[in-house]
């Protein structure tokens, strides 16, 4: 059945092409397994509930008719304004317009959100589509300040603030000089965008859409995640080619259902809160057959302000590609441990692969439960944290053929991972965590193998390009665990640089090393030793960054080779007889408007010089803990014998680096 859906519809119609619905939701009310939802162009402010889902061989597919731009939206039109002094508008909205929950009575809330100046709430005021800061008074919309956290800080000085009463909503807001009558001004009002009520329904694509100015509540991976977009613990989507913004917290959600969580925050910390979410959640049937293999492709997803991708557990066997994330916690008036531009737990055979972050708080976070993944083919920049943190996995994963261009490109607190013809051009903070203990899984599978801490090291780098900087340190710095450059001074980082949050212990110190793989010297090399342990004697003689390492924990070896080492990039003592350049011999540039990057590489022949062996499964050999080879989820090996461009290399030799050399030629990567 093929049900059309037009703004100038009827829903006491057919839905017929020449008789359609008016609303998306009453097609979605009826659509089965093997029906087609098209939709017409114009805007449609509602949450789009569907009732039912596909099987796999029969989905169902909503998708827009190309005509024009279709709209779903969680906000509603506010056009009665009333001038107060100044810039400043008041309007007052009944109750009776917020159907699930009033998003300005509503809290911001949930774990691993960190306290802040601000009571912030889920409300938003929209001027042209952009929202503008909450603010904690009236007085402060009259007379507004630069947030200083702001990325866009003159963006900042747009204030709104919201008192509820028991029939109205009264909110008083600053437009910076524009009348509201005559602009589009909107506050949200509804929770989701496209989102069913109900788990378990599978096999829906989404196609086309623009998805906008939802409320869904903060996703902490031990409560409901919601968002604005997502399947709600289901199996087989497709979310593809969709503009999805102004989610006040998550943009697509791949996470865990209601009722999965514990919030008992005063008797148990974070860490074993999680843990009864995953073991409750594989007593209820988490499995491959039940959850997860989505596929997320070819979105734009901008201006959300806690993720543009999340998901605990249900995103397990799925693909994440071609995606555009940009501006994700850019207004940073509340914190927490769940943000960035794609944040997962649990990425079990997951492929994140060929997207472009940028511009945004980080770029991809893995946390905990990384195994099987693979992160190719991306290009990462203009991240104020870093581009990518995995944290608290036991691997194997697989980092390959990206661009990592932000000051600082990864944050290691794992282990188990590869990273084959990367380009690095930040740098690197790398730390153990052996006070807490995360599980690993039986390969392929999302049964429990064991549980173990976090030693740090059985790390593979083969291939790669270390671009350095002079600019940044030379020595190890320690820094507190969501402290980010431009550092401040030591005395303003805490005790010691410790960490302090929800669930992780105050002696999780990190330290910030200087591009290159210097920040693993003091783990053993895999060609030495295959498990080690730091005896008392040791331990005492160790310097710096070893320091974290608890006597009885063991290090595990790392394995490095044939990586290049440009503009006084730093080299592991693991690799003597490393290709170090004081030449910068690639020039990067980036541009944060328009989305590019262009590489050039202007000394062709030192890179073509640094040959190095093309590398395998076999190379990368297994990790420690999963005793799990790094293989495609089928168990069939790698062979990275092509580039970032899909090129062939050389079949016994490999150049270093994403991509097989394209002469002196800008290589340009539009975003």
């Amino acid at each position: 059945m093929n049900y059309f859906v037009s703004i100038k519809g009827n829903d006491q119609a057919k839905g017929t092409a020449d008789q359609p619905f008016q609303t998306i939701s009453q097609a979605a009310a009826l659509a089965l397994p093997g029906d087609t939802v098209t939709v017409h162009t114009g805007v449609y402010r509602e949450w789009v509930n569907p009732a039912n889902g596909g099987t796999q061989d029969q989905r169902i597919l909503y998708k827009s008719a190309e005509d024009g731009e279709v709209v779903i939206s969680g906000a509603e039109r506010i056009a009665d304004w009333t001038a107060e002094e100044g810039d400043v508008w008041k309007a007052e909205v009944p109750n009776t317009l917020f159907t699930e929950r009033n998003p300005f009575e509503t809290e911001l809330s949930g774990d691993w959100l960190f306290d802040g100046e601000l009571t912030a709430h889920l409300g938003e005021v929209y001027i042209d589509g952009k929202s503008l800061y909450e603010c904690e008074s009236i007085d402060n919309v009259h007379k507004p300040e630069i947030w200083p956290e702001a990325k866009y800080p003159d963006d900042s000085l747009l204030k709104w603030y919201g008192e509820v009463g028991p029939d109205t909503t009264k909110i008083w807001a600053n437009f910076g000089g524009k009348d509201p009558r005559r602009e589009n001004v909107e506050i949200n009002v509804r929770p989701h965008g496209f989102w069913p009520e109900k788990p378990g329904l599978d096999y829906i694509t989404v196609s086309g859409f623009t998805l906008r100015q939802a409320s869904p509540q903060w996703a902490a991976p031990t409560e409901f995640q919601e968002g604005l977009i997502g399947p709600h613990w289901s199996k087989g989507w497709i979310i593809e080619n969709n503009i999805i913004s102004e989610s006040k917290n998550v943009g697509i959600s791949l996470g865990t259902e209601i009722g999965t969580g514990h919030i008992d925050k005063q008797s148990k910390g974070g860490t074993q809160r999680e843990q009864e979410v995953i073991l409750k959640a594989l007593r209820s049937g988490w499995h491959k057959e039940t959850v997860g293999s989505h596929i997320v492709r070819g979105n734009v997803i901008h201006d959300c302000e806690q993720a543009g991708i999340v998901g605990h557990m249900g995103a397990v066997f799925s693909e994440i590609s071609q995606n555009r994330i940009y501006n994700i916690h850019h207004k940073r008036l509340r914190h927490g441990a769940e943000v960035g531009g794609i944040k997962l737990h649990a990425a079990l055979d997951t492929h994140i692969t060929g997207n472009k972050i940028y511009s945004s708080y980080r770029g991809l976070w893995l946390d905990g439960q990384a195994q099987g993944t693979r992160i190719n083919r991306n290009v990462f920049f203009d991240n104020i944290s870093e581009d990518l943190f995995v944290e608290v996995c036991h691997g194997p994963y697989l980092v390959d053929h990206n661009l990592f261009l932000s000051p600082i490109n990864f944050r290691d607190m794992a282990q188990g991972g590869a990273f084959v013809h990367n380009l690095f051009a930040g740098q690197f903070v790398v730390q153990s965590e052996v006070t807490r203990t995360t599980p690993y899984h039986f390969p392929h599978e999302t049964a429990m193998a064991g549980y173990s801490n976090i030693t740090g090291g059985d790390d593979r780098y083969y291939n790669n390009i270390f671009l350095g900087d002079a600019e940044t340190n030379k020595e190890p710095v320690p820094i507190t665990f969501f402290e980010h450059l431009p550092l401040k001074p030591r005395e303003e980082t805490g005790e010691g640089g410790k960490a302090v949050m929800d669930g992780v212990p105050e002696d999780s110190i990190c330290y910030l090393h200087p591009v290159g793989l210097g920040g693993y010297n003091e783990h053993p090399n895999v060609s030495d030793k295959k498990w080690w342990e730091y005896t008392k004697e040791e331990l005492a003689n160790l310097e710096g960054a070893a320091k974290p390492f608890l006597i009885g924990n063991a290090v595990l070896p790392v394995g490095l080779d044939g990586n290049l080492y440009l503009n006084s990039a730093v080299p592991s003592s693991h690799e003597p007889e490393a290709k170090v350049f004081k030449h910068k011999g690639i020039i990067v540039e980036t541009n944060t408007k328009q989305g590019t990057v262009q590489v050039q590489i202007n000394e062709p022949s030192i890179i073509a010089g640094a040959s190095a062996a093309l590398i395998t499964t076999d190379t990368l050999g297994k990790t420690y803990h999963a005793d799990m080879k790094h293989e495609q989820p089928d168990s069939t090996p790698y062979c990275f014998n092509s580039d970032f461009f899909g090129q062939n290399r050389p079949e016994v030799v490999a150049i270093p680096g994403p991509f097989v050399l394209y002469g002196n030629d800008p290589i340009e990567f539009d975003c």
